[in-house]
Parts: structure tokens; sequence; C-alpha cells
């Protein structure tokens, strides 16, 4: 069975989520990394890579899942979205890590069937699909989207051919 770490990386807060992939998947655990806006961003980037190896330290993924950075209009919004998922990145190489990375649209799709589906929609779909009884906050619902994506995208036909039938 395969641990794998879901993560939606921001300079605000970062959500991550880690399941089991299996038949059915198992949640491990989610929630958020909720940085002070009082920080400045070197120390919310610090937080962001200390939380993540807490998290891979303690629950020891095997492989990690993380959402692209959607191109806001705010250039200055793109950059610290950026910088929050360099931490993440780093923590997870650190750890020797294979990192996978999604687009929110792909997330989307392999989740709720539409590469335009709303977080309501994705939220609903991560609930039902891991049989939850309460709705994950929502960026911890994004991040175990982005886990349960890379679970049906490393289990198709497809991407085992590429990979010679290894994953």
């Amino acid at each position: 069975m395969t641990r794998i770490l879901g993560i939606d990386p921001g300079s605000r807060v970062t959500g991550y989520g880690i399941v089991d992939d299996g038949r059915p998947h198992r949640l491990v655990a989610e929630g958020t990394l909720r940085l002070p806006r009082q920080a400045g961003l070197a120390e919310r980037l610090g937080r962001i890579f200390d939380g993540l190896a807490g998290l891979i330290a303690e629950h020891r993924p095997d492989e990690v899942a993380l959402e692209q950075v959607f191109v806001h209009r705010n250039a200055d919004t793109a950059l610290k979205l950026g910088h929050a998922r360099g931490a993440a990145l780093t923590a997870c190489v650190q750890a020797g890590l294979p990192v996978a990375e999604y687009a929110p649209a792909r997330i989307k799709q392999a989740i709720a069937g539409s590469g335009r589906a709303d977080k309501a929609q994705v939220g609903y779909m991560v609930r039902a699909l891991l049989r939850l009884r309460s709705q994950p906050a929502e960026d911890a619902a994004d991040a175990l989207a982005a886990a349960l994506c890379h679970a049906h995208h490393r289990s198709a036909p497809l991407a085992q051919a590429a990979s010679g039938g290894q994953s």
C-alpha cells in the first residue's frame, strides 16, 4: 500500500492530506498549517517547511502530490504562492520523496469529473470518496483531492505503461 501526502500550498494557509492508496482509499490525516498574518514571508515559509517536515517524519508518506500554482491576475500573489510551493517542495525533497505536480484543473477533473468544478463540489467528492463523516476544511479538502488525483493517475494503466510497469 502506498501512502500519499497531498499538499495545497498557500502563503497564509497550507492544506495537507494523507491517504493510503487502496481499495478503498483510507484517510490517514488531514488539516491545515495556519500561518500568522503578522509574520513576515520568510517566517511563514520556514513554518511551512517545518510543519511539512514534521508531518513527513510522523506519517512517513511514500509519495507526494503537490498542486501547481494557479496563475493569478495579481503577480505579487502568484509570487508568494510560488514561494510557498518552494518551501513545500524543499521539505519533500529533503525527505527523499518523489513529488508529482498537478494543475488545479487536472485535480478537479480527476475528483469531480470537471476541470471547472467549484470548491464545494471537490469537497463533496473528497468526503464521498474517503467515506468521511464530516467535510474537511477547504484547504485540507484541496490537498486530499491532490492526493486522490495522484492515487488515480499512478494506478492508471497508461501511467504504469509509461513507467515500465513500476509505481
